[in-house]
């Protein structure tokens, strides 16, 4: 059952990342046109994926440090490394650029620093989620 919920929480971290990031706010841009007000709700979802990622991590975390119990094996390494990457990295894009976007300060390389950031917490959780069904197999 520990499996099973924690395969969920890892398609649910993936799941939130792509509709967020690849569907609802470019969808805001798109039909709000008023790049200010899309931007501010894109800000409100992005700082609220943050979130998710902390929560699912976190779970994923005591989820693989139960595992450690019987052994951890170089799978359940290299998760625990995906997971804390793909954490820091939601830290760092709400924490360290986030501020910078909102003060509209260099805003096309603040802007694709945190693109680049949310890409790869994307494909850390992907590849997370892709390891963890395979493995169910």
């Amino acid at each position: 059952m520990k499996d099973r919920t924690a395969l969920m929480l890892a398609a649910l971290w993936w799941g939130s990342l792509t509709t967020i990031g690849f569907l609802v706010v470019p969808m805001l841009f798109a039909r709000l046109g008023n790049p200010a007000v899309a931007g501010n709700f894109a800000g409100q979802l992005f700082a609220s994926q943050t979130w998710v990622a902390l929560g699912c991590g976190l779970a994923l975390l005591v989820y693989f440090r139960s595992k450690a119990d019987e052994r951890l094996t170089d799978g359940d390494r290299s998760a625990v490394v995906l997971i804390v990457t793909a954490m820091l990295l939601a830290l760092l894009q709400q924490y360290a650029v986030a501020p910078h976007i909102l003060a509209r300060e260099n805003l096309k390389l603040w802007h694709s620093l945190g693109s680049g950031m949310y890409l790869a917490q994307w494909v850390c959780a992907g590849v997370l989620l892709w390891r963890m069904g395979r493995a169910r197999n």
